[in-house]
């Protein structure tokens, strides 16, 4: 079994304990369910958008502990001050490090379009993030089939919740559906964690121009970034280059300055 098979297993056995704890009912109430959501794909279309998402995540399978230091709160507001496009918070306890918290204190203070990173198998997980602040879904294509991509798409769009459908290679091009907001193109291979960047390039070729791509992982300096540009992107998904630093918000404000 490797790393994401032990992920989804886990994540299986926490949504049903969820499930006990925190009714539909109890996350309909919540103060962020009837909010308008804000758009991630308007601000990467946005001429004048830097395009980063940049990411709140302490700790990783293939790292360890990145950084456990610094709140979320602190870092996000950081962030949208630097001017990113969307953040991205992680809510997987157990291999992340995150938590429904970082998310739902973050929404409080912010402004713009959060995205709940985390492997979603499970309608009640839509309800969780629509209640706890998110914008936007993140669905991995290597851990759902083509059918659950359209069926967890369509929830989304019930919720007003955009959708970031993540890919790793060509055999999941058929899980791409037209509801789709985002398409995402993961350099890391989910089962090693190895990092290939020419990979986001390789897929953008076989997707074409009817989507919004956006390149994640392995993105570390501008060039690449600018390289990615060249090649039909309009975000970039950046959490450990900032993440790993004293000052991740800093280090994103010098990131988009060289923009």
């Amino acid at each position: 079994m490797n790393i994401l098979d032990k992920i989804v297993a886990h994540k299986r056995t926490e949504i049903e304990q969820s499930k006990k704890i925190v009714s539909i009912n109890e996350l309909e109430a919540s103060i962020f369910f009837q909010r308008n959501t804000n758009s991630l794909t308007d601000n990467l279309l946005n001429e004048n958008s830097s395009g980063i998402i940049a990411e709140f995540k302490r700790q990783s399978p293939s790292k360890g502990i990145i950084n456990d230091t610094v709140s979320a709160i602190e870092v996000v507001k950081a962030y949208e001050d630097a001017g990113v496009a969307g953040s991205s918070v992680l809510t997987d306890t157990d291999f992340f490090g995150g938590n429904k918290q970082d998310l739902i204190s973050v929404r409080k203070q912010v402004s713009i379009p959060l995205l709940r990173k985390d492997f979603m198998i499970d309608e009640y997980q839509f309800l969780e993030a629509k209640s706890w602040g998110a914008d936007v879904v993140l669905l991995i294509a290597s851990i759902l089939t083509p059918k659950e991509v359209k069926h967890f798409t369509e929830l989304a769009k019930c919720l007003q919740l955009e959708v970031l459908l993540e890919l790793h290679d060509e055999t999941e091009l058929n899980h791409v559906h037209h509801l789709v907001d985002m398409v995402g193109i993961n350099n890391r291979n989910l089962k090693t964690f190895e990092v290939d960047i020419e990979q986001s390039i390789r897929m953008a070729e076989k997707l074409g121009i009817d989507f919004v791509k956006v390149a994640e992982s392995g993105i570390s300096d501008i060039e690449t970034l600018k390289l990615f540009k060249q090649n039909g992107f309009h975000g970039f998904l950046i959490g450990e280059n900032f993440m790993k630093t004293a000052n991740p918000g800093l280090a994103c404000k010098e990131f988009i300055s060289l923009l």
